[in-house]
């Protein structure tokens, strides 16, 4: 059991009834003369289903602990991503409509690290940047600065972001995977 709803954080994982939830947001609240409240908003990582919860100062609540093994991304296909654990070469699948925010980041042969429940896979967790090539952009025009605005770039695994006027299609992009956006030109 945890101890307050501070504990209660984005990206935490608990558990209500049978099922662990993943925390997606968290806003906490205190008005005058009432208990302060946490006002979260879960997902399964069973069924992928989203709930609302409020969680008053003084309610017991179960903080759960998942494993995370470092797993290579190997292909996807219409309904599940494959992966490989690095420890003992196990391979598994993870529904693709459950991580399919999350795979516009991953090439073939991208290392990850998973979490697991109770021995099952049930999510992913993402390097804060990735580096992929741009594919496809309008070109850059001489004059090009990094205040100069922005046009949109097909990176390599077909996710489309805004990138500076002077990158070019062939140049590697470093990429926030919160935020989904352009960082820097890597050189």
């Amino acid at each position: 059991m945890a101890d307050s709803i501070t504990d209660l954080k984005l990206g935490k994982i608990v558990r209500i009834g049978s099922a662990p939830y993943v925390i997606v947001h968290a806003a906490f609240l205190r008005k005058q003369q009432r208990k302060p409240v946490m006002k979260t908003k879960l997902r399964n990582l069973i069924n992928n289903s989203v709930m609302e919860k409020d969680f008053s100062s003084g309610e017991a609540f179960e903080l759960v602990q998942v494993i995370s093994n470092k797993c290579q991304f190997l292909y996807k296909d219409s309904d599940q991503a494959y992966f490989m654990q690095h420890d003992n070469y196990e391979q598994f699948g993870l529904p693709v409509d459950t991580i399919e925010d999350q795979l516009k980041f991953l090439l073939e042969g991208t290392d990850v690290y998973v979490s697991f429940y109770e021995g099952k896979p049930i999510s992913l967790q993402l390097q804060p940047k990735v580096e992929l090539k741009v594919t496809e952009t309008s070109p850059g025009t001489k004059g090009n600065t990094a205040q100069g605005g922005s046009k949109p770039a097909t990176l390599e695994t077909g996710l489309v972001i805004q990138v500076p006027l002077f990158i070019e299609a062939g140049e590697t992009v470093r990429v926030n995977t919160d935020t989904v956006e352009y960082v820097e030109r890597v050189s």
